[in-house]
């Protein structure tokens, strides 16, 4: 099938499924190294790059039985500078990963991708610093630092990007005046703490009319990740009109804080079901939410349950 890329069918309804916790699924569950919390080091290898299709197709095949599309992320959440040099990646190794990652999930649309059930490729870009902690750059000098990974997915067939965990709405801006620039379509999600807001203190209200304002709302829509329901869904009032601007959720698993998942040496999963629960409520107050998935410690069966609770169910034949 094409490639979408303007014709994005995120902006024409429609609800979409997307991953799980990437990272803590490949290290908790397959016991797989990541160093740095790296996935795209996978890349590196045959076994990795198969460990990764193994990953997708789990989701895929949810995604596939429900007749839903998808939202595909490629496995570049650490793929920027300071994080690659931490593993040996210059600047040219480094465009050749995101490049990667993109030929990637080209193949497995091409398996996966049925009529009716689109399958999204979405350049995945993390934060410059620690997910969990405020970042320190203003917003010209964020766009700067990004722009090289928007760039690089631009030149392939992704068809948008999505900045995540991000903490600082400069950090923010940059990412989005880099697409903007790049003229590909992006998404931006914040992470909150327990109290609903991000590490700066900043509301979710307070950053995304931040950023639209900044950038002229080029982005598509926001998102928020990395933090269970239990500790955004009270900041979220579905009768104000910052709120339509949200299009997305990839909660995490655990209702413990950052500090504590930081500290905790296992893993929780917490309750698959009621995190469908959870979320068919949010789709309930929200119905312009358009990507559901998870964020750390959530895996298949998370995804299963939200599809189980938010998605159409398919047809019975006869």
């Amino acid at each position: 099938m094409a490639r979408y890329r303007h014709g994005l069918p995120l902006t024409k309804g429609g609800r979409f499924l997307t991953d799980g916790g990437m990272e803590t699924t490949l290290i908790f569950h397959e016991g797989l190294d990541l160093p740095h919390f790296a996935s795209f080091v996978l890349l590196a290898t045959p076994e990795g790059r198969r460990k990764l299709k193994e990953y997708y197709v789990r989701y895929l095949d949810i995604a596939r039985s429900a007749g839903t599309g998808f939202v595909l992320d490629t496995a570049t959440w650490r793929a920027n500078p300071d994080w690659a040099a931490k593993l040996g990646y210059d600047a040219d190794a480094l465009r050749a990963v995101n490049e990667e990652a993109v030929g990637l999930l080209v193949q497995l649309r091409g398996a996966y991708e049925r009529p009716g059930a689109p399958i999204i490729i979405n350049g995945a870009i993390g934060p410059r610093g620690d997910g969990y902690k405020a970042g320190t750059m203003d917003a010209e000098e964020a766009e700067a630092y990004h722009r090289p990974q928007v760039e690089a997915f631009a030149a392939t067939d992704a068809d948008m990007i999505s900045a995540v965990t991000l903490t600082n709405i400069d950090e923010a801006i940059g990412v989005a005046r880099a697409a903007r620039t790049a003229a590909i379509p992006c998404a931006i999600a914040f992470t909150v703490e327990t109290d609903g807001r991000i590490i700066t203190g900043r509301t979710l209200q307070e950053a995304i009319e931040a950023v639209d304002a900044a950038t002229g709302a080029y982005p598509l829509f926001y998102m928020v990740n990395c933090a269970h329901p239990t500790h955004f869904e009270d900041a979220l009032d579905e009768n104000s009109t910052w709120i339509k601007r949200l299009g997305g959720i990839r909660a995490n698993a655990s209702t413990k804080s950052h500090q504590e998942l930081d500290e905790s040496e296992t893993l929780d999963a917490g309750d698959p079901i009621d995190f469908g629960c959870r979320y068919q409520d949010l789709v309930r107050r929200m119905p312009q939410l358009r990507v559901l998935g998870g964020c750390c410690g959530t895996d298949h069966r998370h995804i299963g349950a939200i599809c189980a609770a938010c998605m159409p169910q398919p047809a019975m034949s006869a």
